[in-house]
């Protein structure tokens, strides 16, 4: 944010000159309410204990201190002592030639310049299709992985591929069954079971490639069947994600773990730390110490691994792998197991190095009706489905709407609208508007001129300033996104500058105006068009010239 930056660096050298330390608590920001001006700071009060002075003293310091800033218009003091600042025209106007000069640069930053974070998200157990709810994580992790690395981060994708464990025998089994069925074998259907069409399909498969499995020793043809469910239905996640545009850096198979005796591993860490202990046969972690209200097993006596075993060696793998930070993206049933799991990281010896995200469940609505799913009972919408029907654009858009979280209503109706109700539309239409007015003035023959100040003079109206310092925010507001892990911010601040475009087009003439505000109002666009297009490529969301 240039005002921001602009401030604190005017700000830092009026206390340098006074002998005062910048105060931790010191924050600078936009105003709740605009008539308090451009930025306000709450800097003199608390600089006031440091000082021994009074805050509005302080505060008249700081202004007397500002009056030959060329930038700064006016400054006003508030109530015990707060800041409030005005910026000039031009100081938002030259706005509009560093947005065209960075281009799709814009708002970057290198805020997290060495550190180094993992972002793990969807992992679904590959025993059916991706559902909706798996859309929601994965456009979430997709979008929290483009905004780190805009704004600086080293970062990784990864997918934890559960191919180990109870799911996957319950997968194998689930295949065999439906192909004995298949075959006219009286074959009762389990109470642990994956009952959708899908199963079929794969039952005849693996008759088709197998032959002979009938005649085969039963636990090996639940092992085909397993293995080949496994990994068709992988092959089939890989392709919707992609399908999706979400990227994966990293498939990590659980299997690898054992094998590579990296749970051992990670369990032998544990004793030295004093962490595990061995009692009636098993292995226990003890996560009392760390607050939790008992001790939890890792192995169990017949020597079967716990599910929190496997993850607390997987997260031991990761910090291994140079990682400074990773971060898990989880559905909220998982809500209880984040304290375990973070405590697990301190023994660990990485405290603080865990970041957690939880995604609500998305209710899909058809005609004002919700859709009922269950994924072991075969009823539910495929993200392949949705992203057909409504598109990858309104999918990805939608996912990231609203906090994680928070349920989500997805109205598969509503996405399918060309109309300014729909919320992905109104944003991507204030791009294509733009490209429009472009195209108008060049068939009429009215060519934008390279940037040039003094043409921007001319632009000081309140609507055109308001673009202007909306974009100024992008910077910010993708750095918090990234810092927060809280990506749906950029969507809020899309529809914010979407509507201050749509706006600013309804109230005023572009291209029937006077030669030189022509000129800057084409500018100012061009400007506000590739703001929306970064803000949008964060989102995975594409930035239409027409629609």
């Amino acid at each position: 944010m240039k005002a921001k930056l602009h401030l604190e660096k005017v700000l830092g050298s009026i206390l340098e000159s006074k002998g005062w330390q910048w105060p931790e608590k010191a924050v600078i920001e936009p105003p709740k309410d605009k008539n308090f001006g451009d930025m306000s700071a709450n800097i003199a009060m608390m600089l006031s204990k440091q000082a021994k002075m009074n805050p509005r003293a302080i505060a008249e310091e700081i202004k007397k201190e500002l009056d030959n800033d060329k930038y700064v218009q006016q400054v006003d003091i508030a109530g015990p002592g707060f800041l409030n600042f005005t910026f000039s025209n031009s100081f938002w106007q030259d706005m509009i030639l560093e947005v065209l000069e960075k281009g799709a640069d814009f708002g970057r930053s290198d805020i997290g310049k060495g550190t180094k974070i993992q972002v793990e998200y969807v992992s679904a157990n590959p025993t059916g299709p991706l559902h909706i709810g798996h859309g929601r994580g994965a456009a979430l992790g997709d979008c929290l992985v483009r905004t780190l690395e805009f704004t600086g981060y080293d970062v990784e994708a990864e997918y934890y591929v559960n191919d180990a464990g109870r799911q996957m025998l319950i997968l194998g089994n689930s295949i065999w069954v439906r192909l004995q069925q298949s075959q006219g074998r009286d074959v009762t259907d389990p109470e642990d079971f994956y009952k959708g069409d899908y199963i079929k399909d794969l039952a005849a498969e693996v008759l088709e490639r197998n032959p002979d499995i009938l005649n085969m020793d039963e636990n090996e043809s639940i092992a085909i069947c397993r293995e080949y469910g496994k990994d068709e239905i992988l092959e089939g996640i890989k392709k919707d994600l992609a399908a999706f545009d979400v990227r994966h850096d990293v498939w990590f198979s659980e299997k690898s773990l054992v094998s590579a005796g990296k749970v051992e591993e990670t369990f032998a860490d544990l004793k030295e730390r004093g962490m595990a202990y061995e009692k009636d046969g098993a292995l226990w972690f003890k996560s009392i110490d760390l607050g939790d209200d008992k001790d939890r097993v890792l192995r169990k006596s017949n020597g079967d691994l716990t599910y929190f075993a496997s993850d607390i060696a997987y997260h031991d793998n990761k910090y291994k792998r140079g990682f400074d930070m990773v971060v898990d993206i989880w559905g909220a049933d998982h809500h209880g197991y984040v304290p375990r799991m973070q405590a697990a990281v301190e023994a660990l010896g990485k405290k603080g190095q865990l970041g957690v995200i939880l995604v609500q469940l998305v209710n899909l609505l058809r005609g004002g009706e919700q859709i009922a799913m269950s994924t072991r009972a075969g009823k539910f919408e495929t993200l392949e489905d949705v992203v057909n029907e409504v598109g990858r654009d309104a999918a990805r858009f939608m996912f990231l709407s609203r906090k994680s979280d928070s349920h989500l209503d997805f109205d598969l109706d509503l996405v399918k609208q060309k109309t300014m109700e729909n919320p992905v539309y109104y944003v991507q239409y204030a791009h294509a508007r733009i490209c429009s007015v472009i195209r108008k003035a060049a068939d009429q023959g009215i060519e934008i001129p390279a940037g040039q100040s003094s043409l921007l003079e001319n632009l000081t109206n309140v609507e055109e300033l308001n673009l202007m310092k909306l974009m100024d925010q992008f910077s910010d507001v993708a750095e918090n996104a990234g810092k927060h892990m809280s990506p749906h911010v950029v969507s809020y601040y899309l529809r914010d500058l979407a509507s201050a475009l749509h706006r600013f087009y309804s109230m005023h003439h572009i291209l029937s105006a006077e030669k030189e505000i022509i000129a800057a109002r084409l500018l100012l666009l061009q400007a506000v068009a590739r703001t929306l297009s970064n803000g949008l490529n964060l989102l995975g969301v594409s930035a239409p010239e027409s629609m």
